[in-house]
């Protein structure tokens, strides 16, 4: 950050609010339902060869993460010809995964990096093209990270539309039925998720219903996902969902409602490299999931304070911590500054939004879940 900047140690721990307080702000967190939100996955946006952005490339199990780019294929159009002189396939950019890595514990993931929902339906195209171990395509859903998640996938070779749930990196009971998918041919496949209930059409066909009784994963993020030297392709992917706000998103709304005269507030958390922070809630909205800076990694990372200065504000960076005084996010208060502005003065302006905020943080579940 350009500008004066200043770290040192943090030598307290902030105190958290009394019962009451807690309880009449846990009241306020209750929000109305959000909107259902839409997103088609444009892939034309994107140059050939090129991996999506906004995406992050993992593997489950063994062996390197997939190469999934972005190549050109003959695809039918969503809509069935209006004249019998209309093409029946045109040319576009479609998502490929074509890594040939024939480990059979091998699961390529493409992962959506930017949105964490509930409850949603995902359609979407996509084709077999070629492997010798295996030729599946599927859908990895409610991502929690690369090893808990459930997944719904079409094996060309076996002949099977499968589901099933992987906790901890181990596959749990497989359910689906036995239906021919010819590779070389594009299929859709659906998923839909409300609360537990899970639903899974091949081809316009519902062919799996499961319900998660233990312990179900209620929101995550979705990903492609592919098997061992499975070659496959996706294409006009389009995922309705309500999109999951982190209770930290709803900590800083009240909080700038507490502190109206705040130019920003935001909290950041350790990313998926803990080497890199990640933007958890923002009073701008629109910025969240960008990646943080080296000031909010530190301050997570050593539990020390920042201090910068620019030409119409200043920013305090401080830790918020869990119950055990272990820094667990940075919450950035930025303010307007004034002539004979100092470190001390803009600490001690930010120092009550995060008082307030710490009152409500036991633990890191409190901000992400």
């Amino acid at each position: 950050m350009p500008g004066h900047k200043h770290l040192w140690p943090g030598a307290f721990l902030l105190a958290s609010g009394d019962m009451r307080n807690n309880l009449l702000w846990a009241l306020a967190l209750l929000t109305l339902p959000l909107a259902a939100a839409e997103r088609k996955f444009d892939f034309s946006a994107v140059a050939e060869n090129q991996t999506p952005p906004g995406f992050r490339s993992a593997v489950t199990g063994q062996g390197k993460a997939g190469d999934w780019k972005i190549v050109m294929d003959e695809v039918p159009p969503l809509l069935p010809p209006l004249t019998t002189q209309a093409p029946i396939v045109t040319k576009k950019a479609v998502l490929a995964q074509l890594a040939q890595d024939p480990t059979d514990e091998h699961f390529p993931l493409l992962i959506y990096e930017g949105e964490t929902m509930g409850d949603f339906t995902l359609t979407t195209r996509f084709k077999t093209v070629k492997g010798v171990a295996e030729q599946m395509a599927g859908i990895a859903f409610r991502l929690q990270n690369e090893t808990n998640y459930y997944v719904v996938r079409a094996s060309s070779l076996g002949n099977t539309f499968r589901f099933y749930k992987v906790l901890n990196g181990v596959r749990g009971p497989v359910v689906g039925p036995e239906v021919q998918i010819p590779a070389g041919v594009w299929h859709e496949l659906a998923v839909e998720c409300k609360g537990n209930q899970i639903r899974c059409r091949l081809d316009g066909k519902e062919l799996i219903t499961a319900t998660d009784q233990v312990n179900p994963f209620t929101s995550g993020k979705i990903g492609f996902w592919t098997k061992s030297d499975s070659v496959s392709y996706f294409a006009d992917a389009r995922l309705v969902y309500t999109p999951h706000e982190a209770p930290a998103q709803a900590l800083v709304r009240n909080t700038v409602k507490k502190y109206p005269r705040l130019l920003g507030l935001q909290v950041f958390v350790l990313g998926s490299d803990p080497k890199t922070s990640r933007l958890l809630a923002s009073s701008n909205t629109n910025e969240v999931g960008r990646v943080g800076g080296k000031a909010e990694q530190d301050v997570i990372g050593l539990g020390r304070f920042y201090y910068g200065k620019e030409k119409a504000s200043v920013s305090v960076v401080m830790p918020l911590r869990d119950r055990n005084g272990d820094p667990v996010a940075a919450v950035r208060v930025i303010m307007n500054t004034f002539a004979g502005q100092t470190e001390q003065n803009a600490v001690a302006r930010a120092l009550p939004v995060v008082h307030e905020m710490q009152g409500h943080v036991a633990s890191l579940q409190d901000l992400v879940q």
